[in-house]
């Protein structure tokens, strides 16, 4: 009588081999699919990273994460062509996964620690960058290569970059939501860089077969390395931030809009969103008093006020100065800086407290978004947001929003927005100037709105304008201030409306959605004096 082989011992002990062969295979095959999740994840975390270092140290945000994603994704590229001069594709995976833990996860505090000591931070910058970029690239051909060679039955090329494009997407939603609220850019850049170490100490492992001396090394070092940086991520931020900023740093925070860094020497506090100082309490007064108290005083009624902008609460301080003000509405995107300005001690006290006062209602939205939905009617609205440095702030000083804006203005009410230094960026400051008097008139068909340009001197900020804004040309009447002011006067106002032969008027283009004029204006001006 025969025996079917797998009743022998010798076909039982060939079975339980091809078993064990077969779940090997599967553990590999699951996990280089897992690791082509996690390292997308990381990839693209690390360009969102330097996209928002670049726009933080270097400004104008849309050209900078134009150029990183340009430079990452040429890099890529490169990286995926290169990936077939590398010999065995898991021994170079591994090395991509531990080059990349180093390079990415030390990009962020070499850029900060670069830039706060030698004040450049193009070249690190870029060449961590491409450096990334490289290494990801070459990811996906080396990962589908070992899916090849180890024999994956069900291997298609498409599943691999399904798997790397649904890692992409939760990155994506991830950074704002989750990693720069909760981590920051200096501790997320390291622990991203220890995932992408954790991915090579797997993969060291389950294809230890292959694996090298020299890799266990240089991988063991590197996470050591990591882990020593995230444990001392707090002392790292801080010894950058002082060598960022003169005075000590008593408050720092990234949120999903900026990044906000508060700094103090003695009785002096500055705040700074996206390492851009926004006052300095020697001459803050100076600034608030000129935006609000003109308008103010020029307008006939004062019952409802609208501040867009201004979440420090300094220009609210300014409107609750005058009597008949009866309710303000403040809408200011980060609710971050509405809640620090109005519950922390030190800094409430910069404000008089008035984030608490009854009349005052705060909305924490878009400001395009509130004039869109919003019915109310204001006898005066202050602009004050922050400079037109790229296009998403541009489009709140375009011919369009101002359009909409002025529908929610009272036939007599006057409008101001702060509008840069007609010294520093004198066709930025008069291409607010022209967009204004170019916005319909919804009190004269065919006509645009009046409007009065004025600057005052700030030590902190040089030469600083404003344009006042109304349906109809304000009437004559007595320019009146309330009590306590530090710098406004009749007289400094009278000033505040002359211009010398280098600030004067010149011919600009109006600023819209469409040509996005004032961008290139206001860089250009500012390069012309810093750069």
């Amino acid at each position: 009588m025969s025996l079917d082989p797998a009743e022998s011992p010798g076909g039982a002990g060939a079975s339980g081999v091809a078993s064990a062969e077969s779940a090997g295979l599967r553990l590999r095959e699951t996990w280089l699919l897992a690791a082509t999740f996690l390292v997308a994840v990381a990839g693209l975390i690390y360009e969102l990273i330097a996209a928002t270092l670049s726009s933080y140290l270097l400004g104008d945000s849309v050209r900078q994460f134009s150029y990183v994603i340009g430079i990452f994704l040429s890099a890529m590229g490169l990286g995926a062509w290169l990936s077939r001069f590398v010999g065995q594709a898991m021994r170079g995976f591994i090395w991509a996964q531990i080059l990349l833990g180093i390079a990415g996860g030390f990009m962020a505090p070499v850029v900060f620690f670069t830039f706060a000591w030698m004040e450049s931070v193009t070249l690190p910058l870029y060449g961590l960058l491409i450096t990334v970029g490289v290494l990801s690239g070459m990811e996906i051909p080396l990962i589908a290569r070992v899916l090849k060679e180890i024999g994956a039955p069900e291997f298609r090329f498409e599943n691999v970059l399904s798997v790397d494009y649904i890692g992409a997407l939760v990155a994506s939603l991830a950074f704002p939501l989750l990693v720069i609220p909760y981590l920051g850019l200096m501790p997320a850049s390291l622990t991203f860089g220890a995932l992408n170490l954790g991915v090579a100490g797997l993969s060291l492992w389950i294809f230890r077969s292959q694996a090298s001396p020299l890799q266990v090394l240089t991988w063991a070092i590197a996470l050591l390395l990591t882990l020593a940086g995230l444990w001392q991520s707090e002392r790292l931020v801080s010894v950058s931030e002082a060598s960022l900023f003169e005075d000590d740093v008593i408050f720092s925070e990234a949120t999903p809009y900026q990044q906000i860094t508060v700094t103090r020497y003695r009785n002096r506090t500055r705040l700074f969103l996206d390492y851009s100082i926004q006052f300095d309490t020697l001459d803050e007064h100076r600034y608030h008093e000129s935006l609000v108290h003109p308008a103010l005083a020029l307008s006939p009624r004062r019952a409802s006020v609208l501040i867009l902008g201004g979440g420090d609460g300094m220009a609210v301080r300014e409107v609750m100065r005058w009597a008949d003000v009866e309710a303000v509405t403040l809408v200011d995107l980060d609710p971050r800086v509405t809640e620090l300005f109005r519950d922390h001690p030190d800094l409430s006290q910069l404000n008089n407290g008035v984030l608490k006062d009854p009349r005052l209602s705060i909305l924490n939205q878009d400001a395009w978004r509130f004039v869109e939905e919003s019915e109310a009617i204001f006898d005066v609205i202050l602009i004050d947001l922050p400079d037109p440095k790229n296009l998403a702030l541009s489009k709140l000083y375009s011919r369009q929003f101002y359009g909409a804006l002025i529908e929610r203005l009272s036939a007599h009410g006057v409008l101001v927005t702060q509008a840069g230094s007609p010294l520093f960026a004198r066709e930025a400051f008069w291409s607010i100037a022209a967009t204004l008097k170019a916005t319909r008139n919804p009190q004269a068909p065919g006509e645009g709105l009046q409007i009065l340009p004025y600057h005052s001197y700030l030590p902190s900020f040089g030469d600083w304008g404003f344009i006042l804004a109304s349906p109809q040309k304000p009437a004559a009447r007595d320019f009146d201030l309330p009590e306590g002011l530090r710098y406004l006067t009749p007289e400094v106002w009278t000033a505040a409306q002359v211009f010398d032969p280098e600030t004067g008027p010149l011919e600009v283009e109006v600023n819209s959605l469409q040509s996005h004029a004032l961008v290139g204006y206001y860089l250009d001006g500012w390069a012309r004096w810093f750069e």
